[in-house]
């Protein structure tokens, strides 16, 4: 298969670099293609600007003028040649330690020049949350954090990981019909002993493996449904008691085994 890594961290001896650089290597151990974006190393430009569609001269309005640019191959190279790479990929897997409770500006940056109109999102495209744009890639979050697992649990300060995580997994991966999984976590980053570095590599290995076999995450489709005209949830489709960023997710029914 074919896989895009997307790191974002500006030390090549960081703990995020070293994981980005395993999962290069295991990925084509396994007789997969791997493309990288280092975006630190690329010198990535972080900001959305006009320099991005340099051949419309009018008010820059960011979501028209990037579909004009998209549709008409007027995007700026490196921009056109990530693109490329989004679609070449069967899956992406986007590497990065979590700063202020988001991915690092430069990763942001990304997101926001990459997936222009037209191209991610848009009336030319089809509706958002469903499997048609980018159906049949996967896409899986592997982050650093500092803070304990603890912290990020049901009742954790930080509150639930997925959550954090929601405008990634839900609004970029999903938005644009990729399939999330539940994304690869090392916490307690900052200061990372050799042992517990060697455990986060195997567990990091198991879910590479089962980067095309795992099940992603169950969110709903727009058009399954479960969503009125204005895109609210209808009443009653959720479980009972269920409410915030969970309601988006489908109940799964799990076998005797506790397995989906």
């Amino acid at each position: 298969m074919k896989i895009l890594v997307v790191s974002a961290h500006p030390e090549p001896r960081s703990l995020n670099a070293s994981l980005a650089r395993f999962a290069v290597g295991h990925l084509r151990a396994a007789g997969h293609e791997v493309r990288e974006s280092d975006l630190y190393a690329m010198k990535w430009k972080a900001t959305v600007d006009a320099g991005d569609f340099p051949s419309d001269d009018g008010r820059l309005h960011v979501m028209d003028a990037s579909e004009r640019a998209t549709l008409a191959a007027g995007l700026t190279p490196d921009v056109a040649a990530e693109q490329e790479k989004v679609l070449w990929s069967d899956a992406v897997v986007l590497q990065f330690p979590m700063w202020w409770f988001s991915p690092p500006a430069i990763l942001k940056g990304w997101i926001d020049r990459v997936f222009t109109a037209g191209f991610g999102y848009g009336p030319t495209l089809p509706p958002p949350y469903t499997e048609r744009q980018f159906a049949g890639r996967r896409a899986l979050v592997s982050v650093t954090l500092g803070a304990r697992e603890t912290a990020f649990s049901d009742r954790g300060i930080h509150g639930e990981l997925k959550d954090v995580l929601h405008p990634i997994q839900h609004g970029l991966f999903w938005f644009t019909g990729m399939a999330p999984l539940e994304p690869f976590a090392v916490y307690g980053a900052n200061a990372l002993p050799e042992e517990r570095f060697e455990e986060a590599r195997r567990a990091y290995a198991a879910r590479l493996d089962g980067l095309f076999t795992d099940e992603p995450v169950p969110f709903r489709t727009l058009d399954g449904g479960d969503y009125d005209h204005d895109m609210r949830l209808l009443p009653g489709v959720e479980t009972p008691g269920r409410s915030g960023l969970g309601l988006h997710v489908r109940d799964v029914p799990t076998g005797a085994d506790g397995r989906p």
